[in-house]
């Protein structure tokens, strides 16, 4: 098993968790294989959201853990793995291995390693290559806590597997980092220049009490309130604004302000500023009027060169389910 940029052990700094979580089940992710799964299912590793816990639930298999947990090796030798579609291929920059409400039976040590694969070949063949990259060597981890890991490559990933060693439950598997689309599907038409699947990244936000600003750029529609950005209600003159890295330089044509499940708590106006490569910045849309719990689409003001950034001012505060912006790729 080689070595790409693997981390040795915990870390304190959780600046990485600010990225969206590339594995997370609303941005497509899913768990395709693991060797073990009695007590409880693989599929709950990437559930939005922390894990839930009710004491003295028990099933047939004994008490219900909303997390992966394998049974016991009991000194039998190897140990237990799974593995996670990224919903989002891309570079990744950090890891966090959840073991929430898992005390007397969490992992002592996990590992973390990844492949970059064409198409969508079957997970027992991925199961059994020995071609894996190490991002996460075997490292000591606490139980009901939050154990990261910062990976320092560059490469884009597809897949990643989680191996605890030798058993145990965890509770999440979080993959932070920043989206690298397949650049044989880019230019086949209009693209959604500000979607993560696409590479899109929120650069910074004035605010995010009460959500993420990573959550504008998912794909589909927002399932409520809670899966889009919103922002503490202002007690000032100033407004709240979002700067988002592009997929890449591109002229946009069309901007989508979705602000679908906001209802007394969406911004009252609106603005987006394009900027440039060399710092040249163009307003792409002046101040408009929105509407709550609507998805308001606006042809914007076309640009004479592309542009690489998006800043989205709302005036004053609130939320906001997505945001899209369609145009052409120039880079």
């Amino acid at each position: 098993m080689s070595t790409g940029g693997a981390m040795r052990g915990p870390i304190e700094d959780e600046k990485f968790t600010l990225l969206p979580d590339l594995a997370v089940r609303p941005l497509g992710g899913a768990v395709i294989w693991a060797d073990d799964e009695f007590f409880a299912e693989k599929e709950n590793l990437i559930n939005p959201g922390p894990a839930d816990y009710r004491p003295s639930t028990f099933g047939h298999k004994g008490q219900i853990y909303d997390g992966w947990e394998t049974r016991r090796h009991r000194g039998q030798p190897g140990d237990d793995s799974a593995i996670v579609r990224l919903g989002v291929p891309g570079v990744i920059r950090g890891i966090v291995v959840d073991t929430a409400w898992f005390t007397g039976n969490y992992p002592p040590a996990v590992s973390v390693s990844a492949l970059e694969v064409e198409g969508y070949p079957p997970a027992e063949t991925l199961a059994v290559r020995d071609d894996w990259v190490t991002l996460v060597d075997r490292a000591p981890i606490a139980g009901d806590s939050r154990n990261l890991f910062a990976v320092e490559s560059e490469n884009r990933w597809t897949h990643v597997k989680l191996t605890m060693h030798p058993d145990g439950g965890v509770a999440r598997l979080r993959v932070h980092g920043e989206g690298r689309p397949d650049q044989r599907l880019l230019g086949l038409g209009p693209l959604d220049l500000a979607a993560v699947e696409n590479g899109a990244l929120v650069l910074d936000c004035s605010n995010r009490f009460y959500s993420s600003p990573n959550q504008l750029l998912y794909p589909g529609l927002a399932r409520s309130m809670g899966d889009g950005w919103e922002t503490a209600r202002r007690r000032d003159d100033g407004n709240d604004w979002v700067r988002v890295r592009l997929a890449g330089p591109g002229v946009i044509r069309l901007a989508e302000l979705d602000t679908s499940h906001f209802l007394g708590n969406s911004p009252g106006a609106a603005r987006l500023t394009g900027r440039t490569e060399d710092g040249t910045e163009w307003e792409l849309l002046p101040r408009t009027a929105l509407l709550p719990d609507t998805r308001h689409r606006f042809p914007v003001v076309p640009t004479a060169v592309p542009v690489r950034e998006v800043r989205l001012d709302i005036y004053p505060d609130g939320g906001l389910a997505r945001l899209r912006l369609y145009g052409e790729s120039s880079g």
